[in-house]
């Protein structure tokens, strides 16, 4: 059945943080109940790190979840730009410690993963093959350019990372700033969920989601492709 995106408004970001929590909760203990593990995927960046903290004192039996990122800089994990360092220092701690964390950077001093982006793309690819699909919960945030993931207006290789028509996958692509090189899931992908959560905050952003909503506009940017794609149902939770 085709469903439109779900629009939630809430007063403040703590407030969208703790809807969000009851939601992602909510859907792996569903799961947790009838598989024998669960996953959820999750942004990087700054917003989300309100959603982080309070998610990581759930209770939930998060040894049996996995746990990865819809996109990655191209930076050592030690960076302050990774998103996994981010990730385990707000996420994996308190009740959400034992989770299993499936990186897309991935460590070439330890597991051989490819120093090439492009490479780099395919390896992270074939390690998230162990996570439990569909995917719970995909979890994504949108930036000031309405790019999601790091699939960004005018690259060509995010072109092809929101295309429909291709396989589930990763992709390597260029950011307009630094760190340039980074690694996203592409879009069928991020579709491989029983629901998509677009976590957006700022009145900014809120105008940019009312402008790629209206059927009026002609030219539109990678977050249109996410609502008004009909295979998954989205739900956007915003606060100023």
């Amino acid at each position: 059945m085709k469903v439109s995106p779900e629009f939630r408004r809430f007063a403040d970001p703590d407030s969208l943080a703790h809807a969000l929590v009851e939601t992602v909760t909510r859907q792996l203990r569903s799961t947790l109940a009838q598989e024998s593990s669960a996953s959820v995927v999750v942004p990087g960046g700054r917003t989300p790190i309100p959603f982080f903290d309070q998610l990581s004192r759930a209770p939930l039996e998060w040894a049996r979840v996995f746990v990865t990122l819809t996109d990655e800089r191209w930076v050592d994990l030690h960076d302050n730009a990774s998103n996994e360092r981010l990730l385990r220092e707000h996420l994996l701690r308190n009740a959400a410690l034992p989770a299993q964390i499936m990186g897309l950077r991935g460590n070439p001093a330890t597991d051989g993963s490819a120093t090439d982006a492009d490479a780099g793309a395919s390896a992270a690819w074939q390690r998230l093959r162990v996570m439990p699909r569909p995917f719970d919960v995909v979890v994504l945030g949108m930036g000031e350019d309405g790019h999601i993931a790091s699939l960004f207006p005018g690259d060509p290789a995010s072109v092809r990372g929101l295309d429909l028509t291709q396989a589930p996958g990763c992709v390597a692509v260029h950011a307009p700033a630094a760190p340039a090189v980074r690694v996203s899931l592409n879009l069928p992908a991020l579709l491989q969920a029983r629901q998509v959560a677009l976590l957006v905050t700022g009145e900014h952003k809120w105008q940019i989601l009312q402008h790629e909503w209206d059927p009026a506009t002609q030219v539109h940017l990678p977050v249109h492709q996410l609502l008004s794609q009909r295979l998954t149902p989205v739900t956007v939770y915003w606060s100023p």
